[in-house]
C-alpha cells in the first residue's frame, strides 16, 4: 500500500461527516454498554502514517507511567479540544506538535476515521495524516515515554486484530488488541486501528 492508495481511499469513499451518528467506541464488542453522549468531552488524535522507503508505518506514543489517566498505554498523539482550536484537525495537529515535536507542516491531512466514544467520557475524532520524512521527534517527557513505529502491513495483516477480555466493574468486557513484538496495543487505539483496516480494505 502506498500514499497514493491512502489518499484515493479517503478522498473517494470515506467521509464520516456524511453520517455523524455512525460512531464507534468501547461499546462495539459489548452490546448494552452505552455512554451518555450529551456529557462527552471533545478530543482529537492524529493517526500518523509515515512514508518510509521500505513501506508505510504507523506512529504511536507510549504514555509515561506517572500519568493519572491511561498511564503506560500505547496511543496516538492527541488530546482534548481547546477553545482556540478551530477544528478536530487543529486539535490533532497542535497536540502532536506539543507531545512529540512534529510540526504540522510535516503532516498532510487526508481524512478522518469515524468518531470514537470512550468509556472515560471522550468523543474522539481520529484524523489521518501522511508524514514524509525527515522530521524531528522530540517527545514531551511529562506525557510521552517513547515514540515508535509499526509497519502498516502488520496492522493490516490477516492475524489482526485479536479479541481479548478482562473483568471491569464486575463484568467481562471484550476489546480489540494488536500485539506487536513486546508491545500491546489495545483499547481505543486498537478500536481506531480496526476502523482504519475497514477503510483501507478495498485499497489492498
Amino acid at each position: 500500500m502506498t500514499p497514493v492508495d491512502i489518499r484515493k481511499r479517503f478522498s473517494e469513499s470515506h467521509d464520516p461527516l456524511r453520517d455523524p451518528d455512525a460512531v464507534r467506541g468501547d461499546h462495539d464488542l459489548n452490546p448494552g454498554f452505552r455512554l451518555p453522549r450529551d456529557r462527552l468531552r471533545e478530543a482529537a488524535v492524529l493517526v500518523p502514517l509515515v512514508d518510509r522507503p521500505e513501506g508505510l508505518t504507523v506512529l504511536f506514543t507510549q504514555r509515561t507511567a506517572h500519568l493519572s489517566a491511561h498511564a503506560g498505554q500505547i496511543s496516538f498523539p492527541g488530546g482534548r479540544r481547546e477553545t482556540a482550536d478551530t477544528s478536530p484537525e487543529d486539535t490533532a495537529l497542535r497536540e502532536t506538535e506539543e507531545e512529540v515535536g512534529i510540526a504540522r507542516d510535516h503532516v498532510e491531512v487526508v481524512g478522518r476515521l469515524d468518531t470514537y466514544l470512550t468509556r472515560t467520557g471522550f468523543r474522539v475524532t481520529p484524523v489521518v495524516g501522511l508524514l514524509k520524512p525527515p522530521f524531528a521527534v522530540s517527545p514531551d517527557p511529562t506525557e510521552v515515554d517513547e515514540v515508535f513505529e509499526v509497519p502498516l502491513t502488520v496492522i493490516l495483516g490477516p492475524a489482526m486484530p485479536e479479541r481479548h477480555s478482562r473483568e471491569f466493574m464486575g463484568q467481562q468486557r471484550y476489546f480489540y488488541a494488536f500485539p506487536y513484538e513486546q508491545r500491546y496495543i489495545w483499547g481505543a487505539t486498537a478500536g481506531m486501528l480496526v476502523n482504519l483496516r475497514d477503510v483501507l480494505a478495498e485499497a489492498r
